[in-house]
């Protein structure tokens, strides 16, 4: 992702090897490693639920109206997304794979981090 190309692993070719011509069937992403925690990760979850507990009717309601919205936000963005790309070209959508790329490494990093942080604090004190 750092380089903003696609890996030869990626492409499969019609006699099954990696490289090669790719199937367009193949090649349709359903799920993209980095949507579904981001939509609907742990933390999504726990905020939704504080939200909803804190109080009677009218927690539970704003916390069900934003839901809503966010499901029609994300909607918007799903079903425009073929015409955002044809926005971006190939050179904007290389220049996006770089950058969630290397969000992506800073998040692998940071948690890594603080795993060790959390594991090996103790010898520090």
């Amino acid at each position: 992702m750092l380089h903003g190309s696609r890996s030869p692993l990626a492409h499969p070719s019609r006699n099954g090897e990696s490289g090669g011509q790719p199937l367009a069937s193949e090649l349709d992403v359903a799920i993209s490693p980095l949507a579904m925690p981001i939509l609907a990760g742990p933390g999504t979850i726990a905020t939704a639920v504080n939200f909803a507990s804190r109080g009677g009717i009218p927690s539970f309601s704003v916390t069900i109206a934003a839901f809503l919205v966010l499901c029609l936000v994300t909607y918007g963005f799903f079903v425009s997304g073929e015409r955002f790309v044809r926005y971006l070209g190939d050179n904007g959508i290389s220049v996006v794979t770089r950058l969630m790329g290397l969000i992506l490494a800073v998040i692998g990093v940071q948690m890594f981090i603080y795993g060790a942080k959390g594991a090996f604090g103790h010898l520090a004190s």
